[in-house]
């Protein structure tokens, strides 16, 4: 059987180019022990694997020039070399960016049985969901006093954070970009600012205005005048979960730093990073708490779906220019 899949042909300075995405395919080999083969039908693509294309190694390995990139995706065992993984089961598993995966049978975790589409366990029960809830929960502590701000609040992970904080009972803020994640923002209850066209300070006396109480939790996405505007109107004892800094990945030069980092110190406040691999433990707590949720519509999500497997470098490229609002899917067709 045939397998199609994306090669990084160099590693990027700046925002990759599309040409540096090759699709490829090669013959599978015979099934191993303890293998599966797995058709995928949902692909996902995400900020953090810009990361991957460096050809450093952070808090996870490169992309390898030349061979299969990897990402989450959803799909159906078509094959199964292992004693508790069937065919016909419906996985989620890391052998992405290509459309026939053949992986460890212990790689893969079977799809639980609820009433969800099977993709949303790519986004707001997959890895963004249980980001928003690890960062908000786990390390900015957030309590039903807070007032939270959140940047990039109306992608995968900060739609997400957005609900969780305001179903504890705080007032959130949302930073984002164009009028209609703007306006869907505001449907959630979310009180929305906008980054665009603005400076630093502009950005702050924005979020001064949707935050006269200033705030006590900062949920970070973005980075650059986000941080620095945030910095600016942090309370005593605030606290910021660092989830990413998207603002950075494609700098071809290091940025300076927010003029006003001494905020922390003036206001006693945290600013921790994280990585959610490292709290996954936590993950069945996770979808205890949301599936539930999302199922009785408690919780909404939105997906933006690109299809076929030969758009999937389009779609990670989107993710840079404001092209998504909420997850960003690439959807494959037999």
């Amino acid at each position: 059987m045939q397998s199609r899949f994306f090669t990084l042909t160099n590693y990027p300075t700046g925002l990759p180019k599309r040409e540096l995405f090759a699709l490829e395919s090669q013959e599978l080999p015979e099934l191993g022990e303890g293998e599966v083969r797995i058709r995928n039908r949902w692909l996902s693509v995400d900020p953090y694997m810009r990361g991957r294309m460096t050809g450093m190694h952070t808090y996870v390995a490169p992309f390898e020039l030349g061979k299969p990139m990897e990402g989450g995706a959803i799909g159906d065992v078509i094959a199964s070399n292992h004693p508790t993984i069937k065919q016909g089961d419906k996985v989620s598993h890391m052998g992405g960016w290509r459309d026939i995966a053949q992986v460890p049978g212990d790689s893969v975790t079977p799809l639980p049985d609820s009433d969800v589409p099977e993709q949303a366990y790519l986004g707001v029960l997959g890895m963004p969901g249980m980001t928003a809830w690890t960062g908000l929960n786990l390390i900015a502590e957030c309590k039903p006093s807070d007032n939270v701000l959140v940047s990039a609040a109306s992608g995968a992970v900060g739609s997400l954070a957005v609900q969780l904080a305001k179903a504890k009972g705080c007032h959130v803020v949302g930073i984002a970009g164009a009028a209609h994640k703007l306006a869907w923002l505001e449907s959630l209850g979310v009180e929305p600012v906008s980054y665009q066209d603005r400076s630093a300070q502009e950005l702050s006396d924005a979020i001064k205005l949707a935050s006269p109480d200033g705030i006590d939790v900062y949920f970070e996405n973005v980075g650059g005048i986000c941080l620095e505007a945030a910095l600016s109107q942090l309370n005593d004892g605030a606290r910021i979960a660092v989830c990413g800094m998207i603002d950075s990945y494609n700098a071809e030069a290091p940025a300076p730093g927010p003029s006003n980092l001494s905020q922390l110190v003036v206001r006693k406040a945290k600013m921790q990073g994280f990585i959610v691999a490292d709290h996954w433990t936590s993950y069945r707590y996770f979808l205890n708490e949301i599936a539930p949720q999302v199922a009785k519509g408690k919780i909404v999500y939105k997906e933006t779906v690109k299809e076929g497997l030969e758009s999937t470098p389009d779609a990670f490229l989107a993710l840079f220019e404001g092209g998504n609002t909420g997850k960003m899917l690439v959807k494959l067709t037999d």
